[in-house]
């Protein structure tokens, strides 16, 4: 996790969370992906390999991210 990216990036939120009262932006890194709050643009960014981000979106479409 970091506070800035490493440059500039193309943040994208995903179609279906237009609307939403919250959601992540993503933006493509070189062997990676960064994702931050939507809300927060200034905040953290969460830096993460390709195997990361694999790993973290099984989990969400399994439900084991739900609150």
């Amino acid at each position: 996790m970091t506070n800035q990216p490493p440059s500039p990036l193309p943040w994208r939120k995903a179609t279906a969370s237009q609307g939403s009262q919250g959601c992540v932006e993503l933006a493509p890194l070189h062997g990676g992906i960064a994702v931050r709050d939507s809300k927060d643009p200034d905040g953290p960014v969460f830096l993460l390999n390709r195997d990361g981000w694999r790993q973290l979106a099984k989990m969400a479409s399994h439900g084991k991210l739900d609150l």
